[in-house]
Order: C-alpha cells, then structure tokens, then sequence
C-alpha cells in the first residue's frame, strides 16, 4: 500500500507524501464477510477541526446505539482531551467550533437507525477541555439556565458563523405555539446572551447573514408548504419575483468582496443550477448547470473562503471547478488523483490555511478522514467512518438510467455482486424511505449498507431514483406528489423490467425489500405487478396512509399535517386504494414484516394491522417484531437477527445467491 501511494504521488506536483497507511492486506472472498460487518454502527464520524488546528471534536457512539458523546482530540498525540456524554438516546446533531477552544452542540435524539435523528431544537456550548458548559437555548428540564431567562419554548438551529471566529454564531429559532415565524438570532456562546437579528412571519425561514452581522435573504418551503424567498430591503422582507432567479432560490454565500452572492436556483422547476448574482440578486449568471442533475456539495478554500467547486447530485459526484487556478483547486485536484476511484471531500481548513480536514469515499468505501500539514506536505490518516469493512472485498454498484414506461428519464444504482458473473443474477429491488428529496447515491452511505449485505451473499440488487426523489429539482420531486401507489411504484417496476431487458436480472428470481417508505413500496409493487416478483419484506413500514393522520410523529406539528394533505391527500377512497393494508387480498406472494414496537414515525400499529390483513386473507406472512427498537434497529444482535431471518426468507422463495465464479482454466 506504502508503495502503491509513492508511485501515484511521484507525478502529483503538490509533492504530498503520506503517513499511516498501512502494509497491503489480502482479504477472503466477499461470501465469507460476516453479517455482523454490516449490523454494527460507525464508531467515529463527524469530524471538526477547530479555528487554529490544533483540536479534532468527533461524535463517537457506543455499539448499542443507545449512547453518543462529544470527544476531543489533540492532533499533534491524539490524546484525548475531554469526553462530553450525551443523555441516553440523545445525540450531537450539529458541532461546531466557534472560537479555537468553544464548541457549540445541537442536541438530536435517534428515532431509529433508518431514520434521521429529530432535532430538540436544544443549543449547548463547552470549552475544548469540557470546562464552562452551558445551556444556550432549548427547555431545560433540569434547570441548568442561567437563573435569569426564561424556558425556551421552540426550536434552536445553527445557522452559521461569522468569517472570524470569535465565539459567536448564528441560530435559527421556530417557536412551538406559533409555526409561522421564523427568527435569527447572533449568540456570544462565551457569555451566553443573543440579540436578535431579524424576523419574518414566514414559518421553515433560512437565513443568509452578510459580514456585518445583517440578515439579507430568507428562503425556504413555509407551513403551508409553499417555498418562497425574500429579500430584506431597508428591514421590510420583499418577495423575490420567479422571472429575476428562478421558482426556487436558495442564496448560501457572498463572494470575499460582497459584491454578489452564490445561490442555487431552480429554473421553471428544473435540476437546481449554482448561479452568481449581484447581491441584490440582479444579474444572475449561471456558473454550472445540468439538464438531469441539481448541483451541491460545495468545496471552499481556506480564509478568505473562495467557492472553487461543486458537485453533482446523481451519478458518480464529481467536482465541477470555477475557478481552477486556484491553490486550493490545484491542491484537491491532487489529492483525488492521490486516491484514484474516491470522491474528495474537503471538510475544514484551519483559519491560516496550513491544516485541511479531508475525507475520501466511495461505492466500496464508507469513508476515510484524513489530515493534511501544508508546512510539510504531509497527509495523516486520523480513522476509517467503519475500519471493519475493507472496500477490496466489496461489490461494485453502478450508476444508469433508463427510460420509464411514460418516456421520463430516471436513474438507478446496481449493486453487482463481487466475483459473480452479471448475468441472469438473482435480483432484490430496494426502494430508498421518504420518498421525497431522499435519494439513493453512488456512494457507499445509507441504503448502501444493505444494498452491500445483499451483494455479498451473491445477490443482485437494484435502486431506482423514481420521481419524488431528491437530486433532480423540485419539478422531479413534485411530480412523485399523490402519487405513492401508483406512478411511483410504476417507476420501480420500470426499472425491474430494465434489469430483466439487460439480463441482469433472473426473471424468476426477483424479491422486493425496503424500509419505511420502502416497506410500503415493497407491498403495493407485488400489487401493481403480481407477477412480477417471488417474495416481498417490509421493514418499518407505513402500510395504513389514513392512519398517517391518526398516529406517528408526524401529524403533531402543522407543517406535517400540511405536508400529508399535499403528498397523500385525504380522499378516502383514494387513500384506501393505495393502502397495502387494503389490497392485502391482491398480494399473492410470501411477505415478511419487520417492525419496531417503539416506531413513532411508521406506526408499529400498522404494522399489525397489516400482518392481521395479510393472515384473514390468507396469505402466507411471517413476522419479527422487536422491543426498545424505533424506526430502524439500532442493536447489534437485532440486525443480525434481520439479516438472518431475511436471507433464509430469500433463500426460501427466490434461492440462494450467486456463488462465487471459479475462476477460467488455461488451455495447454
């Protein structure tokens, strides 16, 4: 490996040489890796490098899932220097350094392991070595205020930081009994006061703040659903019109000078294009645009923080540059040359520009996190995201696309089982949750992780970005609308039968298996096309749309309410119709359902409801329900318990998978 990297560094200009990389190792066959590989959670992840680089924080989180912490690094030893715990299933969502030795945590509580976690809208701060925490906004229930503020009763969010670090940040605030304002405030996390900077009677509010502290845009969807922008003219917020920047725009940065803004704007729906605009929003330029794909990930240099790249949403991500002259450009473009296959992604610089905070991943590689000197040149690797899993033993997925039945163009992701011939592979279709703004990458995140499991026990497995998805603008998004049961599921049986075309796929072979809104997909598919697939397994799943209104976590706040009517609509008749647990008597294959009995968010209800149909209708139905589990199985030895169950359910009703293929003999 050492020499791999000396070869491949030897024409890079930038002169990097690296540390810690380790001897070459040889890994047995991918059949052989163990599900518990796939079961367990990422020890480490979320790094941040502080203002000066000299301090690494890291969320770390314990095996069962349960307990998060906040820990402390000295980068020069790696020695530990202080441990902030978390309270039993609450998490660090957001940290972030606000001075060299402040960090500021936004505190999140896990709802299950395919769900992401909610944000309590709670602000703590800590000095680096855990001395001086304070609790800066939220309800305090064990009354840890200062003595003389009131309780909190709303929604804390970071926002942003000012350019130099000088313990204040920006914090986005929604209030409970009043979803339709939206407020920023400037907090002293030292001091633990805050003003406020600006308001607007306009609920689910960004904010871009300009160097002198002024709040000048807001933008985002409101309660109603509805996005909309505005701009702050002499302190009244005036709507921003579709014919200057598009249906949807999104400023999220100045240029070092002030004089015009970034922003990603939506033209007439469309793939979100990154656009420079005065910084009065007139003139919009567009910098980079694509017909299929909106842009995002962008890539910064250090202070004073020049945008020199950014990313495509669908496909393999690739940086896109705008201004390749510059140092930090020519530095990534060497660093990804250094790890050829692997996406780069540049997390943080420290405020002198000698200290970057990088990370590299890709299909096969769940993450790596690197530290580059710039005095020396010298790149160190700090950890593996999952040091277990070694990417030569994983499978490779595959981005496509392809044409559904009504013309529109879609993608998808193959996962093709390492050392199997692609041909007539037995194949599981995974619907990604949701289904809106989510979407299944090239990258080894998320659904990857099943999608990988699958694959080392020989199976094929395909992922369809149907209409609804994320990546591809708020038209592609909104044309998924009241369409759960139908153009949607559409989509994903489009994109078996492209698989079956291709030959990848074994006809006789096929199995649907998805979470969430996956878990729905994997019942109405087997109804849309019965003849289609051998088995279904629902994971977490919604399967009851009316009681969406009834039960779960999202009917409690207006916006999801408003978010329900928009997407599924309160038609009786219409909601029946695509309910699975309506059309039990339709789905004439083996099902198996999985289900945590603490789910807030698909209703462990309906998950019974929907075994009960299932077995009065007389259908073959098998069943794993866990305690202390919510949306998702955190536990270890529960999801090796799924996999178990769920890979004897395959091999039941659709066979084994592929074996391993031997390799060619030579001929004399």
């Amino acid at each position: 490996m050492q020499l791999r990297f000396l070869r491949l560094l030897a024409a890079c200009a930038c002169g990097l040489y690296f540390t810690g990389t380790g001897a070459a190792q040889a890994f047995p066959s991918s059949a052989t890796i163990p599900l518990k590989d796939f079961a367990r959670h990422p020890g480490l992840s979320d790094p941040v490098l502080s203002p000066d680089g000299k301090y690494l924080a890291v969320r770390t989180d314990d095996p069962d899932g349960t307990h998060h912490s906040v820990v402390v690094y000295r980068l020069a030893d790696m020695h530990v220097i202080s441990i902030l715990k978390m309270p039993q299933y609450e998490l660090p969502l957001d940290i972030t350094w606000v001075s060299a030795t402040r960090l500021v945590i936004t505190k999140g509580k896990a709802m299950g392991s395919i769900g992401k976690p909610i944000n309590l809208g709670q602000i703590i701060a800590s000095d680096y070595d855990g001395k001086n925490q304070r609790y800066l906004y939220g309800y305090d229930a064990k009354g840890k205020r200062a003595a003389n503020r009131a309780r909190d009763e709303g929604f804390g969010t970071l926002a942003g930081l000012p350019d130099k670090p000088n313990d204040h940040f920006y914090m986005d605030v929604s209030l409970w009994d009043n979803e339709n304002i939206s407020s920023i405030y400037n907090v002293n996390a030292a001091r633990n006061t805050r003003h406020l900077v600006s308001d607007i009677d306009q609920g689910g509010m960004n904010f871009l703040i300009d160097k002198a502290g002024q709040a000048t845009y807001a933008f985002g969807v409101n309660t109603q659903q509805d996005f909309r922008a505005f701009r702050n003219i002499d302190g009244h917020w005036t709507p921003l019109p579709d014919k200057l920047v598009g249906s949807h725009f999104k400023p999220f940065a100045y240029t070092p000078d002030e004089k015009k803004i970034y922003a990603y704007s939506s033209k007439d729906g469309g793939p979100y294009r990154l656009i420079q605009a005065d910084a009065d929003a007139s003139h919009p330029v567009t910098l980079t645009a694509d017909p299929f794909a909106s842009f995002g990930g962008s890539q910064w240099s250090p202070p004073p923080y020049k945008l020199f790249a950014v990313t495509n949403l669908t496909g393999i991500p690739k940086a896109h540059f705008l201004q390749p002259q510059l140092p930090s450009a020519k530095l990534y473009k060497a660093l990804s040359k250094a790890f050829p296959g692997q996406y780069v992604n540049f997390i943080a610089f420290s405020q002198d520009g000698m200290t970057l905070l990088f990370s590299t991943l890709s299909d096969r590689n769940p993450g790596s996190y690197y530290l580059l000197d710039r005095h020396h040149n010298k790149v160190r690797k700090l950890f593996d995201a999952a040091p277990w899993i070694h990417p030569q033993q994983m499978s490779e997925r595959r981005s496509f696309r392809f044409k559904a039945s009504d013309g529109l163009m879609l993608e998808g992701i193959l996962t093709l089982p390492k050392g199997r011939n692609p041909l007539n592979l037995p194949m599981i279709l995974l619907p990604h949750g949701g289904p809106y703004g989510i979407h299944d990458d090239w990258l080894f995140t998320d659904g990857a992780w099943d999608a990988q499991m699958l694959a080392s026990r020989g199976y094929l497995v395909l992922q369809v970005n149907f209409r609804g998805s994320g990546g591809r603008g708020p038209a592609f998004e909104q044309a998924g609308y009241m369409k759960w049961g139908t153009r949607i599921q559409q989509d994903l049986i489009d994109g078996v039968k492209w698989a079956i075309a291709k030959q990848y796929a074994d006809p006789n072979r096929i199995c649907v298996y998805g979470a969430s809104f996956g878990g729905y997909s994997a019942m109405m598919t087997v109804v849309r096309a019965p003849k289609l697939f051998k088995c279904a397994i629902g994971y977490a799943g919604v399967y009851d749309l009316d009681m969406l209104y009834h039960k779960g976590d999202i009917r409690y706040l207006r916006s999801g309410r408003n978010y329900l009517h928009m997407v599924i609509g309160d038609d009786p008749n219409a909601l029946e119709n695509n309910s699975p647990v309506a059309q039990a008597g339709k789905i004439d294959v083996p099902v198996l359902l999985v289900h945590g009995k603490d789910d807030t968010r698909a209703p462990y209800a309906g998950a019974k409801e929907m075994r009960d149909a299932l077995e009065k209708a007389g259908k073959h139905v098998e069943w794993m329900a866990k305690s202390g589990e919510g949306h998702g199985f955190y536990d270890e030895q529960n999801n090796i318990d799924l996999f178990t169950k769920m890979l004897a359910f395959l091999k039941t009703n659709i066979g084994p998978g592929a074996p391993v293929a031997k390799p060619a003999q030579a001929s004399n």
